[in-house]
Protein backbone atom coordinates (compact mmCIF):
# COMPACT_ATOMS: atom_id res chain seq x y z
CA UNK A 1 0.00 0.00 0.00
CA UNK A 2 1.60 3.28 -1.04
CA UNK A 3 0.64 6.03 1.34
CA UNK A 4 -0.12 9.47 -0.12
CA UNK A 5 2.60 11.30 1.74
CA UNK A 6 4.26 13.60 -0.75
CA UNK A 7 4.15 17.24 0.43
CA UNK A 8 7.14 19.37 -0.53
CA UNK A 9 10.09 19.45 1.75
CA UNK A 10 13.34 21.34 2.13
CA UNK A 11 16.61 20.39 0.56
CA UNK A 12 17.99 19.52 3.99
CA UNK A 13 15.50 16.71 4.18
CA UNK A 14 16.66 15.40 0.81
CA UNK A 15 20.19 15.30 2.18
CA UNK A 16 18.95 13.37 5.22
CA UNK A 17 17.04 10.84 3.13
CA UNK A 18 19.95 10.31 0.74
CA UNK A 19 22.42 9.91 3.59
CA UNK A 20 20.18 7.36 5.28
CA UNK A 21 20.34 5.15 2.20
CA UNK A 22 24.04 4.43 2.85
CA UNK A 23 24.90 1.54 4.83
CA UNK A 24 17.77 1.68 19.05
CA UNK A 25 18.67 2.56 20.66
CA UNK A 26 15.86 1.48 22.70
CA UNK A 27 13.58 4.35 23.37
CA UNK A 28 14.24 4.00 27.05
CA UNK A 29 17.63 2.30 26.49
CA UNK A 30 16.38 -1.30 26.77
CA UNK A 31 18.36 -4.50 27.03
CA UNK A 32 18.21 -7.78 25.14
CA UNK A 33 14.65 -9.00 24.79
CA UNK A 34 13.85 -12.70 24.49
CA UNK A 35 13.31 -13.83 20.92
CA UNK A 36 9.63 -14.30 20.06
CA UNK A 37 8.44 -17.59 18.64
CA UNK A 38 8.66 -17.17 14.85
CA UNK A 39 4.98 -17.68 14.17
CA UNK A 40 3.48 -16.23 17.31
CA UNK A 41 1.97 -12.80 17.76
CA UNK A 42 1.67 -11.72 21.39
CA UNK A 43 -1.91 -11.72 22.64
CA UNK A 44 -1.18 -8.57 24.62
CA UNK A 45 1.24 -6.12 23.02
CA UNK A 46 4.48 -5.73 24.97
CA UNK A 47 5.36 -2.51 26.72
CA UNK A 48 8.54 -0.80 25.61
CA UNK A 49 8.93 0.62 29.09
CA UNK A 50 9.41 -2.87 30.59
CA UNK A 51 12.79 -3.33 28.93
CA UNK A 52 15.95 -1.81 30.43
CA UNK A 53 19.54 -1.76 29.22
CA UNK A 54 21.48 -4.26 31.32
CA UNK A 55 24.49 -5.34 29.30
CA UNK A 56 25.80 -8.78 30.13
CA UNK A 57 29.41 -9.89 30.31
CA UNK A 58 30.03 -9.81 26.53
CA UNK A 59 29.09 -6.12 26.31
CA UNK A 60 30.75 -4.64 29.37
CA UNK A 61 31.55 -1.37 27.66
CA UNK A 62 30.93 0.40 24.33
CA UNK A 63 33.54 0.32 21.59
CA UNK A 64 33.82 4.08 21.19
CA UNK A 65 35.19 6.61 23.62
CA UNK A 66 33.15 9.78 24.00
CA UNK A 67 35.54 11.71 21.76
CA UNK A 68 35.13 9.15 18.95
CA UNK A 69 31.34 8.93 19.12
CA UNK A 70 29.55 10.97 16.42
CA UNK A 71 27.60 13.90 17.86
CA UNK A 72 24.09 13.29 16.54
CA UNK A 73 22.90 16.69 17.77
CA UNK A 74 25.25 18.29 15.25
CA UNK A 75 24.71 15.72 12.50
CA UNK A 76 20.91 15.61 12.49
CA UNK A 77 18.67 18.47 11.40
CA UNK A 78 16.15 19.48 14.04
CA UNK A 79 12.79 17.73 13.92
CA UNK A 80 10.18 19.44 11.75
CA UNK A 81 8.69 22.63 13.14
CA UNK A 82 5.00 22.63 13.97
CA UNK A 83 2.85 22.92 10.84
CA UNK A 84 5.86 22.89 8.52
CA UNK A 85 5.39 20.71 5.39
CA UNK A 86 7.44 17.88 6.88
CA UNK A 87 5.46 18.04 10.12
CA UNK A 88 2.23 17.72 8.13
CA UNK A 89 3.73 14.74 6.30
CA UNK A 90 4.63 13.15 9.63
CA UNK A 91 1.07 13.57 10.86
CA UNK A 92 -0.36 12.19 7.65
CA UNK A 93 1.89 9.12 7.94
CA UNK A 94 0.70 8.52 11.49
CA UNK A 95 -2.96 8.95 10.56
CA UNK A 96 -2.77 6.77 7.45
CA UNK A 97 -0.93 3.91 9.10
CA UNK A 98 -3.60 3.57 11.83
CA UNK A 99 -5.64 1.78 9.16
CA UNK A 100 -3.03 -1.04 9.22
CA UNK A 101 -4.17 -2.30 12.62
CA UNK A 102 -4.87 -6.03 12.39
CA UNK A 103 -3.06 -6.41 9.06
CA UNK A 104 0.01 -8.61 8.43
CA UNK A 105 2.14 -5.45 8.40
CA UNK A 106 0.81 -4.54 11.86
CA UNK A 107 1.78 -8.03 13.11
CA UNK A 108 5.30 -7.61 11.76
CA UNK A 109 5.55 -4.24 13.52
CA UNK A 110 4.41 -5.83 16.79
CA UNK A 111 7.10 -8.50 16.46
CA UNK A 112 9.67 -5.82 15.65
CA UNK A 113 9.12 -4.26 19.08
CA UNK A 114 11.57 -6.86 20.42
CA UNK A 115 15.14 -5.61 20.13
CA UNK A 116 18.68 -6.52 21.06
CA UNK A 117 21.01 -8.98 19.35
CA UNK A 118 19.01 -12.19 19.88
CA UNK A 119 15.71 -10.62 18.86
CA UNK A 120 17.11 -9.00 15.72
CA UNK A 121 18.75 -12.25 14.63
CA UNK A 122 15.31 -13.84 14.95
CA UNK A 123 13.65 -10.98 13.05
CA UNK A 124 16.23 -11.31 10.26
CA UNK A 125 15.90 -15.11 10.07
CA UNK A 126 13.91 -15.05 6.83
CA UNK A 127 16.48 -12.96 4.96
CA UNK A 128 19.38 -14.95 6.44
CA UNK A 129 17.64 -18.18 5.47
CA UNK A 130 18.00 -19.82 8.88
CA UNK A 131 17.22 -19.23 12.53
CA UNK A 132 20.53 -18.57 14.28
CA UNK A 133 20.97 -20.26 17.65
CA UNK A 134 22.49 -17.48 19.73
CA UNK A 135 24.35 -20.02 21.88
CA UNK A 136 26.36 -20.97 18.80
CA UNK A 137 27.36 -17.42 17.87
CA UNK A 138 28.77 -15.72 20.99
CA UNK A 139 31.07 -13.52 18.91
CA UNK A 140 28.09 -12.22 16.90
CA UNK A 141 26.09 -11.54 20.08
CA UNK A 142 29.08 -9.78 21.64
CA UNK A 143 29.58 -7.62 18.53
CA UNK A 144 25.93 -6.55 18.34
CA UNK A 145 25.38 -6.01 22.05
CA UNK A 146 28.56 -4.05 22.52
CA UNK A 147 27.78 -1.86 19.49
CA UNK A 148 24.32 -1.40 20.97
CA UNK A 149 25.83 0.56 23.84
CA UNK A 150 27.38 2.99 21.33
CA UNK A 151 24.05 3.32 19.55
CA UNK A 152 22.21 4.03 22.80
CA UNK A 153 24.79 6.68 23.67
CA UNK A 154 24.45 8.35 20.27
CA UNK A 155 20.65 8.64 20.42
CA UNK A 156 20.55 9.94 23.98
CA UNK A 157 21.90 13.40 23.09
CA UNK A 158 19.31 14.43 20.47
CA UNK A 159 16.45 12.82 22.39
CA UNK A 160 17.17 14.98 25.43
CA UNK A 161 18.11 18.01 23.32
CA UNK A 162 14.91 18.10 21.25
CA UNK A 163 12.45 16.43 23.69
CA UNK A 164 10.04 15.64 20.89
CA UNK A 165 6.76 14.05 21.93
CA UNK A 166 5.60 10.77 20.43
CA UNK A 167 2.71 10.76 17.93
CA UNK A 168 0.23 8.93 20.17
CA UNK A 169 0.51 11.48 22.99
CA UNK A 170 -2.74 13.45 23.35
CA UNK A 171 -4.93 11.10 21.31
CA UNK A 172 -6.47 7.63 21.57
CA UNK A 173 -5.34 6.29 18.19
CA UNK A 174 -4.35 2.60 18.24
CA UNK A 175 -0.71 1.66 18.75
CA UNK A 176 0.84 -1.81 18.75
CA UNK A 177 2.33 -1.63 22.25
CA UNK A 178 0.83 -0.98 25.65
CA UNK A 179 0.40 2.67 26.48
CA UNK A 180 2.45 3.50 29.56
CA UNK A 181 3.34 6.80 31.17
CA UNK A 182 7.02 5.91 30.92
CA UNK A 183 6.73 5.44 27.16
CA UNK A 184 4.71 8.65 26.77
CA UNK A 185 7.31 10.56 28.79
CA UNK A 186 10.22 9.26 26.70
CA UNK A 187 11.38 11.26 23.74
CA UNK A 188 10.87 10.47 20.08
CA UNK A 189 13.67 11.98 17.98
CA UNK A 190 15.53 10.08 16.70
CA UNK A 191 14.01 6.61 16.92
CA UNK A 192 16.25 4.36 18.96
CA UNK A 193 14.74 1.23 17.39
CA UNK A 194 15.35 2.57 13.88
CA UNK A 195 18.91 3.53 14.83
CA UNK A 196 19.59 0.05 16.15
CA UNK A 197 17.79 -1.80 13.34
CA UNK A 198 19.62 0.08 10.59
CA UNK A 199 23.03 -0.21 12.25
CA UNK A 200 22.49 -3.92 12.85
CA UNK A 201 21.46 -4.32 9.22
CA UNK A 202 24.68 -2.60 8.13
CA UNK A 203 26.72 -4.90 10.37
CA UNK A 204 24.93 -8.02 9.12
CA UNK A 205 25.35 -6.85 5.52
CA UNK A 206 29.09 -6.51 6.16
CA UNK A 207 29.14 -10.04 7.61
CA UNK A 208 27.11 -11.58 4.78
CA UNK A 209 27.56 -9.21 1.80
CA UNK A 210 25.91 -11.58 -0.69
CA UNK A 211 22.66 -11.03 1.21
CA UNK A 212 23.18 -7.29 1.70
CA UNK A 213 20.18 -6.12 -0.32
CA UNK A 214 17.68 -8.36 1.48
CA UNK A 215 19.22 -7.54 4.86
CA UNK A 216 19.06 -3.78 4.26
CA UNK A 217 15.47 -3.97 3.01
CA UNK A 218 14.58 -5.75 6.24
CA UNK A 219 16.53 -3.18 8.25
CA UNK A 220 14.61 -0.38 6.57
CA UNK A 221 11.30 -2.12 7.32
CA UNK A 222 12.34 -2.69 10.95
CA UNK A 223 12.60 1.06 11.38
CA UNK A 224 9.34 1.73 9.53
CA UNK A 225 7.63 -0.64 11.96
CA UNK A 226 7.92 2.18 14.50
CA UNK A 227 5.62 4.31 12.32
CA UNK A 228 3.22 1.42 11.75
CA UNK A 229 3.25 0.83 15.52
CA UNK A 230 2.30 4.44 16.09
CA UNK A 231 5.14 5.18 18.50
CA UNK A 232 7.35 7.27 16.19
CA UNK A 233 7.05 9.89 13.50
CA UNK A 234 8.45 9.01 10.09
CA UNK A 235 11.09 11.73 10.40
CA UNK A 236 12.22 10.08 13.69
CA UNK A 237 12.88 6.91 11.71
CA UNK A 238 14.78 8.71 8.94
CA UNK A 239 16.89 10.42 11.62
CA UNK A 240 17.49 7.03 13.22
CA UNK A 241 18.90 5.67 9.96
CA UNK A 242 21.30 8.60 9.71
CA UNK A 243 22.33 8.16 13.35
CA UNK A 244 22.87 4.43 12.85
CA UNK A 245 24.92 5.06 9.71
CA UNK A 246 27.07 7.63 11.54
CA UNK A 247 27.81 5.27 14.42
CA UNK A 248 28.55 2.39 12.05
CA UNK A 249 31.06 4.56 10.17
CA UNK A 250 32.81 5.45 13.43
CA UNK A 251 32.80 1.81 14.55
CA UNK A 252 34.48 0.77 11.31
CA UNK A 253 37.36 3.05 12.28
CA UNK A 254 37.82 1.27 15.61
CA UNK A 255 40.38 -1.59 15.48
CA UNK A 256 38.70 -3.58 18.27
CA UNK A 257 35.36 -3.45 16.47
CA UNK A 258 36.98 -4.54 13.21
CA UNK A 259 38.68 -7.48 14.93
CA UNK A 260 35.39 -8.52 16.52
CA UNK A 261 33.68 -8.12 13.14
CA UNK A 262 36.06 -10.66 11.59
CA UNK A 263 35.46 -13.13 14.43
CA UNK A 264 31.72 -12.69 14.01
CA UNK A 265 31.97 -13.17 10.22
CA UNK A 266 33.64 -16.56 10.57
CA UNK A 267 31.21 -17.66 13.26
CA UNK A 268 28.04 -16.52 11.47
CA UNK A 269 29.07 -18.14 8.18
CA UNK A 270 29.70 -21.43 9.96
CA UNK A 271 26.30 -21.27 11.63
CA UNK A 272 24.58 -20.50 8.32
CA UNK A 273 26.41 -23.31 6.53
CA UNK A 274 25.08 -25.93 8.94
CA UNK A 275 21.59 -27.31 8.50
CA UNK A 276 20.02 -25.25 11.25
CA UNK A 277 16.39 -24.65 12.05
CA UNK A 278 14.64 -23.10 9.03
CA UNK A 279 12.52 -20.01 9.66
CA UNK A 280 8.76 -20.44 9.78
CA UNK A 281 7.62 -20.28 6.15
CA UNK A 282 4.27 -18.72 7.02
CA UNK A 283 6.12 -15.88 8.75
CA UNK A 284 8.50 -15.50 5.82
CA UNK A 285 5.66 -15.45 3.29
CA UNK A 286 3.85 -12.76 5.26
CA UNK A 287 7.07 -10.79 5.63
CA UNK A 288 7.97 -11.06 1.94
CA UNK A 289 4.53 -9.82 0.92
CA UNK A 290 4.79 -6.86 3.27
CA UNK A 291 8.32 -5.99 2.13
CA UNK A 292 7.24 -5.90 -1.51
CA UNK A 293 5.17 -2.83 -0.66
CA UNK A 294 6.92 0.47 -1.40
CA UNK A 295 8.76 2.09 1.53
CA UNK A 296 6.94 4.70 3.54
CA UNK A 297 7.81 8.09 2.10
CA UNK A 298 7.12 11.77 2.45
Amino acid sequence: MRLPLRPPFASAVLVLLLASAIPALAEEAPGPAPSPAPSSIPSAPPSLGADTLKPGKPAVKPYLADAALPDAVQILPPPPAHDAPLDKADRAAFANTRALKGSPRWEIAANDVAEGAAAVLENFACVLGTRIDQARVPAVINLLERARLDLAHATRGPKVHYRRLRPFVGNEAPICVQRTQKLADSFSYPSGHATQGWAYALILAALVPEKATAILVRGRAYGESRVVCGVHWLSDVVAGRLTGTSVFAALMGDPTFRADLEKARTELRAAMADAGTPPDQAVCTRENEALREPPLEF
